[in-house]
C-alpha cells in the first residue's frame, strides 16, 4: 500500500523512477536469509528484464549449466542399451537420477517408479494409455485441468469410455461406490496454471479408503495428478498422503529451468501389476520378440517396459546438476515455497490496491480470495477508469517494451478460462467460427475479454520485480479512458480543425513501397509517378516470405533481420533486386510468366489470401542464408506486371498482402510530435531521447509534409475522411493500429522501445495504439491513378 501511495503522487507524463535498491525488509523473513540479491547476481546473470512467466518456464541457474558442461567435457555419456564402460556409467547415472527425483518428490523407489518422458504432456498421455479403464467406465477431469489433461478425452472416447468434466468439489459424489460404473480414471491438477488455485494431493487416499483396497486388488478409480505447475514451488511429499496418486506427471524445466526435453511419470508401485499393456513397444522395452510372429515378451521392470527407445540420457545427467544447484542455492523446496508464498501475497495485495483517481480498480484479479489455497500464479485483466476492459494483448505489448515478461491468453486451460472470464462453450465456438483462435490478436470480443494476463513467480523473483510491474501498470493505465479520443488529449489548437473540406497546403514528400512484406522499403525516385492499382500501390507487398508448412507469413516482429533485406525495383527490366549485408544482389523477375509458381494459401490478419510459391532454389537459399531461417518466397500473381488490374476475384480481398488496407499515410508533423514526446518523457541520462524516430520508422506508403506557414497540425489526419492527391480520391479507412514492429530500427534491425512505448502512452484509440491512417483508392479509373512526390494534398 505504501508503494501505491508513493506512485499515485506522480504525474502521468513523468516516467516511473528506478526501483529501490533494497526491499526495505518486506521479505526479511523469506528472502533466503538476506541472500536473494547475491543469488540473483551470481546464479541468474541473465535476468536483464523483469521476468514474470515462471509458470511457463523458470530460469536455470548458472552453476547448473556450468557443472553440466564440465561433466560433458570429462565424461562420455553413452547409449545405456550398450554394455561398455561408458554405457554402464550412463546407466548408473540414470538409475541414481530416478532415486534423487523421488527423494525430491518426498518418496522413494519402494513406493514409486520413475518413467522418464519427453515432458509432462507425454507423461499424462502415457498414464492414460496404461490405465485399465473399462468400456463402461469413466474419464473424469476437473475444470482447472490443463489442455494436456483435457486431451485425454480423445483417447478415452476412442475406447467408448464415458467422458465427465467436473468441478473439483464434485469428486466425492462422482467417486462414491454407489455410482461406480467400472474401472475409471480421475485426473486433476495440483495447481491450476491459469489462476494458481491449488488442490489437495490426498484425493487418491480418500478414494482408496472409500473402497477399502487390498494388495491383490485395485480400487475402481485410478487417480492422475498433474503436478507440473505445483512442483516448481511446493514440496510434493508423496509419502505423506496415504495411498497416494497412481500417477504423478512432472516437468523438469518448470522446476529447474532446464533440461527442457525431460518430464517424468511417477507410478505407484502397488498399481503396477494392474496396468494395461501398452499397445506400442519400442527399442529397449522387450526382453524377446520375433520378426515373423506376433510374439514379444516385455521387460519385467516397469521403467524399462515403458520407456520406448533410448531415454534422453544427456538431459537426465543434466537433472543431477539441476538438483545439486537447487539444493545448494535454496537449501530445500520448502524454502522456495516460503519465498514464493510471500512474493505472491505481496503481488496480489499491490495489484488489488491499484486504483484510478475515481476509486475504480485498475486490475481485476481472478481468484486469490476466500478459503481456497493459491500458488504463485496470478491472472488478471486491466480496466480503464470507467470500468471497461483494456485488451490484454495491448497490455502485453506495452509490458514487453517496458522490459516486463508476462503471459497473455488463456494459458492452455479452457475450463479455468471459461470460469473466471464467464465464457460459455457456445461463445467460444462462435468465436472460432468467426476466425478467432488462441494466440491471435482478438483480445476483446463485444467488449469482453476472451483471455487474461498472467504473472507467475519463481524461486528467484524479487519484490523489486513486483514493484516494477505495479509502476508500469500505474504509469500506463491509471486514469486512462478508452472512450476518450486520443485527439482530445492533444494541444487545444489541434481541436480547431474544420470539419468541412479544406486545403491543407501540403504535399507528398515521399512514396514508399514494400515489395516483400515485412522487409525494408524502397522509396520511389523523386518526381516519378507511381501507379495505384485495385490492390494498392503497384508492387507494394506483392511478395511474402513463408516457412514450410506454415499458413502465416514471416514477420519482422519475429525475425528482425528481415529489415536488412533491401529491395529496389528496376523499372526498365521489370525486376526486383534484393540487397543484404554480406550477400551478393539477387534479381527476381516481376513477370509471373518468368517465375515457376505453385499455388498455396496464407493468412494476413486472419484474412485468407491466395499465395503462390515461387519455386526457385536460388531465391530460397539466398533468403534463408540472409535470415538464418529456412524459408521461401511467395507472391500473388495478380499483383505482378501482367496482373495488376485483372478481373476481381471475390474469393480474395481487394488488396495485396498489406494488413488492413491498400495504403498507409503518415505526416511529418505527427512524427515530429512523437519525437518531442520521447524527449520530454525521457530521463536526462536516457539515450533513447537522442534517437531520431523519423516517419520512415512507421513503414508508410505516403509521407505528407506541410507547405508554407499553414502547417498541418500533429495528428490532424485522424480527423480526415477523404484525401485527394492531385485530384485522385482516396477514402480514409481509419487509423492504423500499431505493434512493436515500429520499434525495430529499419536500418540496423535492432529492437528499441521507441516509438511504440511513447505512442502507447499518448495515442491510444479504443484501447489500441495508433499512428497514421489507412487509405483505399476509390473510383473506376484506377488504371490511370498515380502518385508522386510533390503532389498536392487536399483533405476533408
Amino acid at each position: 500500500m505504501e508503494l501505491q501511495k508513493r506512485l499515485l503522487a506522480q504525474q502521468p507524463a513523468t516516467p516511473p523512477p528506478s526501483p529501490p535498491a533494497s526491499t526495505n525488509g518486506i521479505l526479511s523473513a523469506s528472502d533466503y536469509n538476506g541472500r536473494l540479491d547475491e543469488i540473483r547476481r551470481t546464479e541468474y546473470p541473465q535476468l536483464k528484464t523483469v521476468f514474470l512467466d515462471h509458470t511457463g518456464s523458470t530460469v536455470c541457474a548458472a552453476s547448473h549449466i556450468q557443472e553440466f558442461a564440465a561433466e560433458l567435457m570429462t565424461q562420455i555419456p553413452a547409449n545405456p542399451h550398450s554394455r561398455h564402460v561408458e554405457s554402464q556409467w550412463t546407466q548408473a547415472r540414470i538409475d541414481h537420477a530416478r532415486d534423487r527425483l523421488l527423494a525430491f518428490a518426498g518418496t522413494s523407489a519402494e513406493r514409486y517408479a520413475v518413467v522418464f518422458t519427453a515432458n509432462a504432456t507425454a507423461a499424462i498421455r502415457l498414464a492414460a494409455e496404461i490405465t485399465p479403464i473399462e468400456q463402461h467406465g469413466e474419464f473424469c477431469y476437473t475444470r482447472e485441468s490443463h489442455t494436456s489433461v483435457v486431451g485425454v478425452r480423445s483417447l478415452a472416447a476412442d475406447q467408448g469410455v464415458h467422458l465427465r468434466p467436473i468441478e473439483f468439489t464434485d469428486i466425492g459424489e462422482v467417486t462414491a461406490p454407489a455410482r461406480c460404473r467400472g474401472t475409471s480414471l480421475l485426473a486433476y491438477p495440483a495447481q491450476c496454471n491459469f489462476s494458481g488455485q491449488r488442490f489437495p494431493l490426498n484425493v487418491a487416499d480418500t478414494v482408496s479408503k472409500l473402497y477399502g483396497s487390498t494388495s491383490d486388488t485395485h480400487v475402481p478409480w485410478w487417480v492422475l495428478v498433474d503436478a507440473a505447475a505445483y512442483a516448481a514451488s511446493s514440496p510434493l511429499r508423496l509419502d505423506a498422503h496415504g495411498a497416494g496418486p497412481d500417477f504423478v506427471a512432472m516437468s523438469m524445466y518448470k522446476i529447474f529451468g532446464a533440461p527442457t526435453g525431460l518430464g517424468a511419470l511417477l507410478i505407484r508401485r502397488s498399481s503396477v501389476p494392474f496396468l494395461r499393456t501398452k499397445r506400442y513397444f519400442g527399442g529397449g522395452t522387450v526382453a524377446g520378440l520375433t520378426f515373423d510372429q506376433p510374439w514379444q515378451v516385455y521387460r519385467s521392470d516397469i521403467e524399462a517396459r515403458l520407456e520406448d527407445g533410448t531415454v534422453n540420457f544427456h538431459d537426465i545427467i543434466s537433472l543431477h546438476h539441476a538438483l545439486d544447484a537447487h539444493a545448494n542455492i535454496y537449501d530445500s523446496i520448502d524454502m522456495v515455497a516460503r519465498h514464493a508464498r510471500a512474493v505472491t501475497e505481496y503481488a496480489v495485495r499491490e495489484l488489488r490496491a491499484l486504483r484510478h483517481r475515481n476509486g475504480r480498480l485498475v486490475c481485476e484479479v481472478y481468484g486469490h480470495t476466500g478459503e481456497s489455497v493459491f500458488g504463485p500464479t496470478v491472472a488478471f485483466n486491466v480496466k480503464d477508469r470507467a470500468g471497461r476492459y483494456i485488451g490484454y494483448m495491448e497490455v502485453e505489448r506495452l509490458a514487453v517494451m517496458a522490459g516486463i515478461s508476462l503471459r497473455a491468453g488463456r494459458f492452455c486451460n479452457p475450463g479455468a478460462a471459461q470460469k473466471w472470464l464467464c465464457l460459455s462453450a457456445p461463445e467460444l465456438m462462435k468465436h472460432a467460427s468467426l476466425g478467432y483462435v488462441c494466440g491471435d490478436d482478438h483480445d476483446l470480443v463485444d467488449d469482453k475479454p476472451v483471455g487474461a494476463l498472467r504473472v507467475s513467480f519463481g524461486a528467484m523473483t524479487s519484490i523489486e520485480d513486483i514493484d516494477q510491474l505495479v509502476k508500469f501498470l500505474l504509469y500506463q493505465f491509471r486514469d486512462y479512458n478508452m472512450s476518450e479520443s486520443a485527439i482530445s488529449r492533444l494541444p487545444i489548437d489541434t481541436m480547431e480543425i474544420s470539419p468541412t473540406a479544406l486545403s491543407v497546403n501540403a504535399q507528398v514528400d515521399k512514396v514508399i513501397i514494400y515489395p516483400i512484406k515485412s522487409c525494408h522499403g524502397w522509396t520511389v525516385p523523386s518526381g516519378t509517378s507511381w501507379l495505384v492499382t485495385r490492390h494498392g500501390l503497384k508492387y507494394d507487398r506483392v511478395f511474402v516470405l513463408m516457412r514450410e508448412h506454415s499458413l502465416l507469413p514471416m514477420q519482422q516482429k519475429q525475425v528482425p533481420n528481415m529489415a536488412l533485406i533491401r529491395p529496389r525495383v528496376d523499372i526498365d527490366k521489370s525486376t526486383l533486386v534484393l540487397d543484404a549485408p554480406g550477400h551478393e544482389s539477387l534479381e527476381i523477375s516481376l513477370r509471373p510468366e518468368d517465375l515457376k509458381l505453385e499455388t498455396t494459401e496464407t493468412q494476413v490478419c486472419s484474412t485468407r489470401v491466395r499465395a503462390v510459391r515461387v519455386r526457385s532454389d536460388r531465391i530460397s537459399l539466398w533468403l534463408s542464408s540472409v535470415l538464418s531461417v529456412s524459408c521461401y518466397l511467395a507472391c500473388e500473381p495478380r499483383l505482378l506486371e501482367s496482373g495488376a488490374n485483372t478481373p476481381h476475384n471475390s474469393c480474395y480481398p481487394d488488396k495485396s498482402f498489406a494488413n488492413k488496407a491498400q495504403i498507409l499515410m503518415v505526416t511529418q508533423e505527427s512524427s515530429r510530435q512523437v519525437e518531442q514526446w520521447i524527449a520530454e518523457d525521457a530521463a536526462p541520462d536516457d539515450a533513447t531521447s537522442r534517437i531520431r524516430v523519423g516517419p520512415m520508422q512507421y513503414r508508410p506508403n505516403i509521407i505528407v509534409k506541410s507547405l508554407g506557414t499553414d502547417m498541418i497540425k500533429p495528428f490532424e489526419e485522424l480527423k480526415w475522411t477523404l484525401v485527394h492527391v492531385d485530384g485522385s480520391r482516396f477514402a480514409v479507412a481509419g487509423p492504423c493500429r500499431r505493434c512493436q514492429m515500429i520499434s525495430i530500427d529499419q536500418e540496423s534491425a535492432k529492437k528499441l522501445k521507441e516509438p511504440y512505448a511513447t505512442l502507447a502512452r499518448r495515442m491510444r484509440v479504443d484501447g489500441k495504439v495508433v499512428f497514421g491512417i489507412y487509405l483505399n483508392a476509390t473510383g473506376s479509373l484506377l488504371s490511370t491513378t498515380s502518385i508522386k512526390s510533390g503532389a498536392t494534398i487536399n483533405a476533408a
